[in-house]
């Protein structure tokens, strides 16, 4: 099993990480995706936390500007919207479903917790249920690996919201 593509976070980037959150960051294991000049803007989190809580959401949003474009979206009915294009497009669901195997397979890259075994994050593989952790593994992930954050995004850059 490989790894995710990043290194350990320094001090330095889990306190930025913190000042976006506002709130101290647990369990950061890398920066999963970064803007052009390099802010932090998905962190990639340990599947168990430093207390020993299980935590699926590998692939976490923190950028400020992009979680409040992802909540926009979530208040204007997208995730309706795409759970009936993952009902009606047979193509896409099975694309989403790959999304959801990718995902765990990063996060197992980073260990293995009993508790979140086949749970992945944003309603993955069959519903669409958050996607603020949707765009943070699209982000992560590259283009053409979640569909439905691929979605989201290219509905945040045609509001200007990114």
């Amino acid at each position: 099993m490989s790894r995710p593509p990043y290194d350990p976070p320094d001090e330095e980037e889990v306190r930025a990480v913190s000042e976006q959150l506002g709130r101290p960051a647990r369990g950061v294991v890398g920066i999963a995706a970064r803007d052009a000049s390099g802010v932090p803007l998905v962190v990639a989190t340990a599947p168990r936390l430093p207390d020993g809580t299980p935590f699926p959401t590998f692939y976490y949003l923190t950028h400020p500007g992009l979680t409040a474009a992802a909540s926009r979206l979530e208040a204007a009915g997208f995730m309706a919207q795409y759970q009936a294009m993952l009902a009606q497009d047979p193509q896409l669901h099975a694309r989403y479903r790959a999304a959801h195997e990718q995902y765990l397979a990063d996060r197992a890259s980073v260990a293995e917790v009993e508790e979140v075994a086949g749970v992945s994050a944003g309603g993955m593989p069959d519903r669409v249920k958050c996607l603020h952790a949707l765009v943070a593994h699209a982000l992560a992930a590259g283009p053409g690996v979640n569909p439905i954050g691929d979605l989201a995004l290219a509905q945040m850059r045609e509001a200007g919201d990114c």
